[in-house]
């Protein structure tokens, strides 16, 4: 049975104001119940079976029914099919494919082909978040696509989430869609991220947010710590697509830490702190790994936010390694070393945040900013279609130190396009504006001005 989702806004530092509206709860216990409805044992599950594989690399064979990265995304296909069925026939799964040759590591005509799961929103269907992992592995050699490789955590943790979150997420509905994607070719150059995205920009998806899981279930590091507390939320700082003229303008009024990817980050962190107990987000200020690269990348180069999430600790012995033991160390990316758990709790933060995001009424657009030689800020934006905002309460204004790494300051203003903080000078604080659900589920803080746009 179905539930319509009554998600919760986070809960920031409210500052006190007799002119203030009286906002929505803060909390609803069902995004609780949402974190509780993930299985760890349904993801080792998964896991294993992509595991069993025995190799899914990108030039790896595909006419196998139990062997290579043909039959593991023809399997997933399938799952996302049977995830479907349970709902009723809520999700619409396609595949999104292009040939691919001349590359470096894919040098001969290849069809790179990824899984979308879509399930629909009921009254913003164009707006769109979504989840995805990795379906191909590797070994050392980037051109192997015959010996083993399990890819274990690398990729099939943060694919077997995506898996699980459908499964949690799919029993609920929400007023914005979820796209639910596994990607192909990450190993060989992040093609199937780049075909995703380009599919996407072709169909008109309003793509708002794109959460990429690439290794979620590593708890121990090469670096000798243990820990299942944290998880590291990777984020660019100024928008890819960013023009020279968007460049001049933020240099005077600043957003170099406020893209919306870098928002959608701050987002992130708020819901583990609201909802998942014990796990607490590290907010890395960069596009990804010093120097490397993750399939969010081809999205924020397309023009749409979005961030990395995964493990704390890597391990570098067991990833693009062929399997050996050499001198009483194991080399090779191998179930043994993957924490159920671990994954399960990252999984749960991405089903909370994908449920508050597309409960949420549409991000603000148009934001604007003035303020200068003044003692008051006043921040105005655009009134949302009325069909798409049909759940829509008002807005939050949201500022702080421009030292600050979280907003810290809040005051919910009502149904309005604009609003004047009185003796809040613009000089001394970074401001923002997010809309806020009848039942308080709340978009990411959008910043004023290009550098801060979400889109349309």
């Amino acid at each position: 049975m179905k539930t319509v989702l009554q998600a919760a806004a986070i809960s920031l530092v409210i500052v006190p104001c007799a002119a203030a509206q009286e906002a929505p709860p803060s909390d609803v216990p069902v995004v609780r119940d949402i974190v509780a409805s993930v299985s760890a044992d349904r993801i080792e599950s998964d896991i294993q079976t992509l595991v069993d594989f025995g190799t899914r690399h990108t030039l790896s064979e595909t006419e196998s029914e139990t062997h290579g990265i043909g039959a593991a995304r023809r399997w997933i296909f399938e799952e996302f099919e049977r995830i479907s069925a349970d709902c009723g026939g809520c999700l619409e799964v396609i595949y999104v494919s292009d040939t691919i040759s001349g590359e470096t590591r894919i040098p001969e005509p290849t069809e790179v082909v990824s899984v979308v799961a879509i399930q629909r929103g009921t009254t913003d269907p164009d707006r769109y978040v979504a989840m995805s992992g990795d379906i191909d592995s590797r070994v050392t050699d980037p051109l192997d696509g015959v010996s083993d490789s399990p890819g274990a955590n690398d990729n099939a943790s943060g694919m077997a989430g995506v898996l699980e979150a459908a499964r949690v997420l799919s029993q609920h509905e929400f007023e914005g869609s979820i796209l639910y994607m596994g990607l192909s070719g990450e190993e060989q150059g992040l093609f199937g991220g780049r075909i995703v995205a380009a599919h996407a920009l072709a169909n008109d998806w309003r793509i708002k947010a794109v959460l990429n899981n690439d290794m979620i279930g590593n708890i121990a590091g090469i670096d000798g710590v243990v820990d299942n507390g944290t998880a590291r939320v990777f984020s660019e700082g100024t928008r890819f697509v960013e023009t020279e003229e968007e460049a001049r303008i933020r240099r005077f009024t600043g957003g170099e830490v406020d893209s919306p990817s870098r928002n959608l980050a701050r987002y992130i962190d708020r819901v583990a702190d609201a909802y998942i107990p014990g796990l607490d987000v590290m907010m890395i200020y960069r596009l990804d790994r010093f120097g490397r690269g993750g399939h969010h990348r081809p999205f924020n180069e397309a023009g749409i936010p979005g961030v990395r999430i995964m493990e704390t600790h890597e391990h570098y012995d067991r990833q693009h390694q062929d399997l050996r033991n050499e001198d009483g160390r194991h080399y090779g990316d191998t179930i043994d070393y993957v924490d159920f758990d671990y994954a399960a709790r990252l999984t749960a933060l991405n089903a909370a945040s994908l449920a508050l995001l597309a409960s949420a009424p549409p991000f603000p657009a148009n934001v604007t900013i003035e303020g200068a030689v003044s003692p008051d800020t006043t921040l105005s934006w655009s009134s949302p279609d009325a069909a798409q905002a049909g759940n829509l309460a008002g807005y939050r204004v949201y500022w702080r130190l421009t030292d600050e790494n979280q907003w810290s300051r809040s005051r919910f203003v009502g149904n309005v396009t604009s609003y004047t903080l009185e003796n809040i000078v613009i000089d001394n604080y970074y401001f923002g504006v997010a809309s806020v659900a009848e039942n308080g589920a709340e978009s990411p803080v959008v910043f004023p001005g290009p550098a801060g746009s979400f889109g349309d």
